[in-house]
């Protein structure tokens, strides 16, 4: 098994605040994370730094190998990857995922599901759909 391949599956599908911190004290998140989140998703770059609130350009700069990352983007990260795997373990694919992100749906006010990930309240929210999905609910 790759390194990155180990790294993905080390992220679990649901992850507290208390595993979160946890996780962050033992092991080093890094720009892997950023080649983990890219190897899970087809989202561009513009959309991934949207969400973890970062231009283009410092995006790039954290996915150089040596950069370090802060606190806050280590946590966004990780709660990003962990979303990610649950969306494609409910709807089956990487694309369908991806496209029940991009797309308005009335259970976010119409909005998208990928435009609340820019805070960690809004990941919880999506992921609580998923959650609400993968027990039967239409979203």
């Amino acid at each position: 098994m790759s390194s990155q391949s180990r790294l993905i599956k080390d992220v679990p599908l649901h992850i507290s605040d208390a595993e979160v911190l946890d996780y962050m004290h033992r092991r080093l998140v890094d720009w892997r994370y950023f080649e983990a989140m890219r190897t899970l998703t087809d989202v561009p770059d513009q959309t991934i730094s949207d969400w973890l609130n970062l231009s283009v350009k410092t995006l790039r700069e954290y996915r150089k190998p040596g950069s370090s990352l802060k606190e806050n983007v280590k946590e966004h990260v990780l709660l990003l990857l962990a979303l990610i795997k649950h969306g494609i373990d409910v709807m089956g694919s990487k694309k369908a995922f991806d496209q029940w992100l991009t797309s308005p749906n009335f259970f976010f006010d119409g909005r998208t599901p990928g435009s609340l990930l820019n805070t960690v309240s809004g990941i919880r929210f999506v992921n609580d759909r998923l959650i609400a999905m993968d027990h039967g609910d239409n979203v």
